[in-house]
């Protein structure tokens, strides 16, 4: 059970640095070079969007492949974007208060995102979503 959730852990990490690669390609040029500084959180929506669609086709097809169950409902889709949403505000709020009121600069939010957002989904996905 263990070596499972590693193998899991392991494929969701690469698939997770894949989608960190498109978040950041698609955030960093709007955050530097279309938005204000202080609006650098408005680049947060479209920069997730894209890296959710993506994301959620390699973790629905290799992260979590052949764990649980695959529901044609439509509920496990809702309940991934739910998921999501949340990575999404988790994402908006670091990057709010670290280039806000902290007024660090624009790429300082993507440590934490890199490295507290993913193992939050992690969880949900595999225990709500695809478990």
């Amino acid at each position: 059970m263990a070596g499972g959730v590693l193998g899991q852990l392991i494929r969701f990490g690469i698939a997770g640095g894949i989608s960190t690669v498109i978040y950041s390609a698609v955030y960093l040029p709007l955050a530097y070079f279309v938005l204000p500084k202080n609006l650098a959180v408005a680049a947060v929506p479209p920069a997730f969007l894209v890296a959710v669609t993506c994301g959620f086709f390699l973790h629905s097809f290799w992260s979590f492949k052949g764990h649980g169950t695959r529901d044609q409902s439509g509920r496990q889709h809702l309940k991934f974007l739910v998921v999501q949403g949340f990575g999404l505000l988790l994402n908006a709020a670091f990057t709010w208060v670290i280039t806000g009121p902290l007024h660090g600069p624009q790429w300082l939010p993507l440590v934490p995102i890199v490295l507290i957002t993913p193992f939050a989904t992690f969880a949900l996905n595999r225990q709500w979503v695809f478990g």
